[in-house]
């Protein structure tokens, strides 16, 4: 079976696939058709790509320079295992034909680093420290694309959606918080069509692992955690890291009582979960019973509590955003807490953090932290930030344009909403 990652079959002719797929690409920019010749994974993204983006020639926007994406990067996560990266990919960074890129999980471009002429060509096309490279602000592209599948993939020359990246052929892989799960952003190789070939996935896929393994090393391994920001069933990491996929309702029991350290007494817990509607004991019982199942001497009962502190990363937003870290915060915050549940308790945990976050990027000038809300799926709506983000940036600020449009369509949105 032929991989679907991977741009080419071992032993086909690179250009040959160059100018089938640029056939292709030319006959879906005109009309919107796409040949079945295309992979599916670069079809569907040459789909998103179009929905989004103006045409398919265009500059990727740069978001950070300078002070700001030197403070940005110094507190990523990913700056921990850089050195690591550098051993793995140092030598194809620096044979004069490739470039080593790292992203957020924004796609916004980290470091780019190689020999200094590769880096010209690529300046051109602006994949530099600071742009913004997923699929919204830059189509189709191994960064952008590993992104938004969360999986390693190839993508080679003119399979990019922008024609102005077609000369390039890349490799990125999904860079993940090992404790968490939590998508920290993708690891890159990019250079000519020699890397069009099984080598180059599989070298970025083994150091993303590697990068993972490295990251398991921090400072809180050996204490229990719970992960519950974005996604519906929480992910429970052990003191001895196993890792536990939580059903629904265990994730609620966890996340409550992990907020509560002092314990829930069974009413208190019963109407956190369940609200006025009645529900016998013996529902919550044997809830608690199949938890404990699970989870052992984790759990106690008489009130039920947690017989050590779970570290929560809801728990570590509200910590950073004390500390006035809130580019850190934002970082932290996956997404709403849990954020199908209607347990009473869990909606009101949710609409508090995700309250005192937006409060705090509401109440400064910090563009940074803005673009974050701004480009969450929880804040592509958000009127208020979009025009607080506009009022922030500077004149001369490469991406204000784009900002300015988006504000613009939200305003007359609303508006018609109002009228209707």
């Amino acid at each position: 079976m032929v991989n679907p990652w991977l741009a080419m079959a071992s032993g086909a002719d690179p250009a040959e696939r160059s100018r089938t797929m640029g056939g292709a690409h030319s006959a879906f920019v005109s009309d919107g058709v796409v040949s079945p010749r295309v992979r599916a994974v670069v079809a569907d993204s040459w789909r998103r790509s179009a929905a989004v983006l103006p045409g398919p020639e265009f500059m990727a926007p740069v978001e950070l320079t300078d002070d700001e994406l030197d403070r940005y990067r110094r507190a990523h996560p990913l700056a921990r295992v850089m050195p690591l990266l550098r051993e793995l990919l140092g030598t194809i960074a620096d044979d004069g034909a490739h470039l080593l890129a790292v992203c957020d999980a924004a796609g916004r471009m980290l470091w780019v680093e190689g020999h200094a002429g590769v880096r010209r060509g690529a300046e051109r096309m602006n994949f530099v420290p600071g742009a913004r490279w997923d699929e919204r602000h830059a189509g189709t592209n191994a960064p952008g694309t590993a992104l938004a599948l969360d999986h390693a993939v190839q993508i080679f020359a003119t399979e990019h959606y922008n024609r102005l990246v077609q000369p390039w052929t890349c490799a990125a892989a999904p860079i993940h918080d090992p404790v968490t799960g939590r998508l920290l952003g993708a690891v890159d190789i990019t250079g000519g069509d020699h890397l069009a070939g099984p080598h180059s996935l599989a070298l970025v896929q083994a150091t993303a692992r590697a990068a993972e393994a490295h990251l398991t090393t921090g400072p809180t391994a050996g204490q229990p955690t719970l992960s519950a920001l974005g996604r519906d069933e929480a992910l429970l990491t052990t003191a001895d890291g196993h890792r536990l996929r939580l059903s629904r309702r265990h994730s609620e029991i966890l996340a409550l009582l992990a907020a509560n350290p002092a314990g829930l007494t069974g009413d208190q817990l019963s109407l956190s979960l369940y609200g006025e509607r009645p529900v016998p004991p013996v529902t919550l019982r044997a809830e608690l019973s199949r938890l404990r199942r699970l989870v052992g001497g984790l759990l106690h009962s008489r009130p039920y509590r947690l017989s050590v502190p779970v570290e929560t990363d809801a728990a570590d937003v509200e910590r950073e955003l004390a500390a006035g870290d809130l580019c850190g915060a934002l970082r932290t915050y996956a997404g709403p807490l849990l954020p199908q549940s209607e347990a009473p308790g869990i909606r009101r945990m949710r609409r508090l953090l995700e309250d005192r976050l937006r409060r705090a990027v509401l109440g400064g000038d910090d563009a940074g932290a803005l673009q974050l809300w701004a480009d969450s799926p929880w804040g592509e709506e958000d009127l208020e930030v979009w025009e607080r983000l506009l009022a922030a940036l500077p004149e001369d600020a490469r991406h204000r344009g784009r900002v300015a449009a988006r504000t613009g369509r939200l305003r007359a949105t609303f508006a018609q909403r109002a009228e209707d």
